[in-house]
């Protein structure tokens, strides 16, 4: 499951990976990932959960791929991943090299209790 959510208050888009992520999801997903950022101004932070993954789908690279440019794109400030389990990482920071070109910071949490201090 892919769940997407936001805070505009906060400039915050929450992005968050469940059980077994589909391709398929990941693309059904991605109008509500565009309709969330017309709300929410530059400078906003995004963040990726993936503490409850099981297994993402390698086809999701290229989604991810294309949300990390709409992100740089819209002026993104800040990418803080919780990934507690480095093996479930699918290639995010390669990914970062090629498509963040002025990388917004970007931190890796184990938890969302470690990532909380960098989501105010």
């Amino acid at each position: 499951m892919f769940l997407a959510t936001s805070n505009k208050a906060r400039r915050l888009l929450m992005l968050r990976y469940i059980g077994r992520v589909t391709n398929e999801e990941t693309i059904q997903g991605e109008a509500e990932v565009l309709a969330l950022l017309a709300e929410i101004p530059p400078g906003f932070r995004v963040v990726q959960d993936l503490s409850q993954l099981e297994v993402m789908d390698a086809k999701t690279v290229d989604w991810v791929g294309r949300m990390m440019d709409l992100f740089y794109e819209r002026g993104v400030g800040r990418v803080v991943r919780v990934i507690p389990d480095p093996s479930k990482d699918i290639g995010f920071n390669i990914l970062t090299v090629f498509h963040y070109r002025h990388s917004p910071e970007i931190i890796t949490c184990k938890d969302i209790l470690q990532a909380a201090p960098y989501l105010e």
